[in-house]
């Protein structure tokens, strides 16, 4: 039963575009994964590496790693950025390379960056695999084997010492006509996705701080998905946090700023949708290392996002 549903959802992925975009629970601790304007927005170079196993229960199942890379350039003028990530899922695997470049202008008592995303999407799937009702269907006559698929995205992102609020696109333009059927040349798979994410930090005391931040996910034929997160700090070193994916799942997540530059993160979730019937936990873990002499002396001035 496990093999046949995660045959459906790869299914679903081929042909409706559903989830398009990397399904990552620590978002919050690097906002470049959802908003090419965050690149350079720190006084450091920062880096980060994660795998996610979700629904681990099943053959097949979703997994994804995520590397990045981003920090100021020209003298902090402007910022720049890099993604790597691999997504797989039942018969497809999405690798992606994204160059990032971010530029900022000072607004009230923060900055507003502007950002660009350039990047090189390489898709397969074998169709062959897929167990369908109609064999006839010439979508599954063949498999697609490393289509390279040009795609560009954008966003804006405003931030203070203790506020933060983004709008991105991801996929503004995708030229995927080698994976669509209608093959009408311009983002005929990949849909437009927005997201709209914001948030805070409240200093409660000396050693402790809370983090609330939503995140709003549209996409024109699907309904909106809506993260409600909440993080606390502890002495600068320990964040602990639990999350909310309405109608999906509960996530709860633990950060722990070993050094000034070094930190590692695990994230747990939940699924409340009627998949947990078959597997209801996901499994998230992070590193990350932060570059420069700026870094070292952040704990005494430190940035929450």
């Amino acid at each position: 039963m496990k093999k046949y549903i995660i045959i459906l959802l790869s299914i679903a992925a081929v042909r409706l575009s559903a989830q398009q975009e990397l399904m990552i629970s620590q978002y919050m601790f690097n906002s470049m994964v959802l908003n090419p304007a965050y690149a350079g927005t720190h006084d450091y170079w920062s880096t980060s590496l994660l795998h996610r196993s979700q629904w681990v229960k099943f053959d097949n199942a979703p997994r994804t790693q995520f590397l990045s890379a981003d920090g100021p350039i020209f003298g902090g003028k402007a910022g720049l950025g890099f993604n790597l990530s691999n997504d797989a899922l039942g018969i497809t695997n999405v690798m992606d390379f994204n160059a990032n470049v971010a530029t900022s202008v000072k607004l009230s008592k923060g900055r507003l960056s502007f950002g660009l995303r350039l990047g090189l999407s390489r898709y397969s799937a074998q169709l062959t695999e897929a167990v369908i009702k109609d064999v006839e269907d010439p979508v599954y006559a063949n498999n697609i084997n490393g289509a390279m698929i040009p795609r560009v995205g954008a966003g804006i992102y405003y931030y203070q010492n203790n506020f933060f609020a983004g709008v991105a696109m991801p996929t503004l333009l995708s030229v995927d006509d080698k994976i669509s059927y209608t093959q009408t040349g311009v983002n005929s798979f990949y849909k437009n996705h927005i997201y709209v994410n914001a948030g805070g930090v409240y200093t409660i005391m000396p050693e402790l701080a809370i983090k609330p931040s939503v995140l709003v996910k549209f996409q024109g034929s699907a309904p909106a998905s809506i993260d409600l997160n909440c993080n606390a700090l502890f002495m600068n070193k320990f964040w602990f946090g639990a999350g909310y994916r309405v109608g999906d799942a509960l996530v709860t997540m633990i950060e722990w700023n070993i050094t000034p530059q070094l930190r590692i993160g695990y994230a747990f979730d939940y699924t409340l949708s009627s998949i947990s019937k078959y597997s209801n936990n996901s499994h998230e873990v992070m590193v990350g290392y932060d570059l420069g002499r700026a870094a070292l002396v952040k704990t005494r001035s430190p940035r929450y996002f």
